[in-house]
């Protein structure tokens, strides 16, 4: 036995290998907008099977956007999230489901008391079987709310990270200024949330069906 398989050999005995089960185990990509791409982040990093959502823009023409570009609009870009998951412990068609019922999918300007282009909402599908799922996962949430849904499915694009100082950004510590003075990060997010809106919101569409609004 050669010394590079003995080393192998002793790291899967030791766990220490990518060869485990849990370090090999399936990861697939879920990419949503759903207005704020702070809290939707926010809100699936809290789900069962999720390992990772990073928050970024996908969907319009500019390459390598900024946030300031995208804000401003003209991009075509949505602020959107891409979330890592294991399908072994949550289905694509769970996590559409939960998106649906964390947005306003009747509202085509935008979410909330974000408006504009980049605040709208969308899910984007890679295959045929993500668009069928999200066909039915839209046609659940008309029947659910007796209206008109007009969140689109849109083919997957690019998706460019987005800044750093936006990834986690709910769990900041650093002290920032807001209209209502000096907060910490992570209190000034939850300001923000309860100041936009989006929960009550949430609430008053899917009632005891929205699984993140106050969360």
């Amino acid at each position: 036995m050669t010394l590079l398989r003995l080393i192998t050999l002793a790291a899967i005995l030791s766990g220490g290998l990518a060869g485990t089960p849990s370090a090999i185990a399936e990861t697939r990509l879920a990419t949503v907008a759903g207005g704020c791409f702070w809290c939707v982040e926010a809100d699936f990093e809290k789900v069962r099977g999720v390992r990772e959502v990073v928050s970024g823009y996908t969907g319009g023409r500019v390459d390598n956007p900024t946030y300031k570009q995208v804000s401003k609009g003209g991009t075509g870009h949505y602020e959107a999230v891409q979330i890592q998951y294991d399908p072994d412990r949550i289905s694509y068609a769970e996590l559409l489901h939960m998106f649906m019922r964390s947005i306003d999918p009747t509202d085509a300007g935008g979410q909330f008391c974000d408006r504009g282009e980049s605040y709208r909402t969308a899910i984007f599908v890679s295959n045929a079987e993500e668009k069928a799922i999200a066909e039915q996962a839209l046609a659940d949430a008309r029947a659910a709310l007796g209206r008109t849904v007009v969140t689109p499915v849109l083919n997957a694009a690019r998706f460019y990270e987005a800044e750093d100082y936006h990834q986690d950004y709910y769990k900041g510590r650093g002290i920032i200024l807001t209209r209502a003075g000096p907060k910490r990060q992570d209190n000034a997010y939850k300001f923000y949330r309860q100041g936009c809106g989006r929960d009550a919101r949430v609430r008053a569409l899917w009632g005891d069906a929205a699984p993140f609004a106050g969360s």
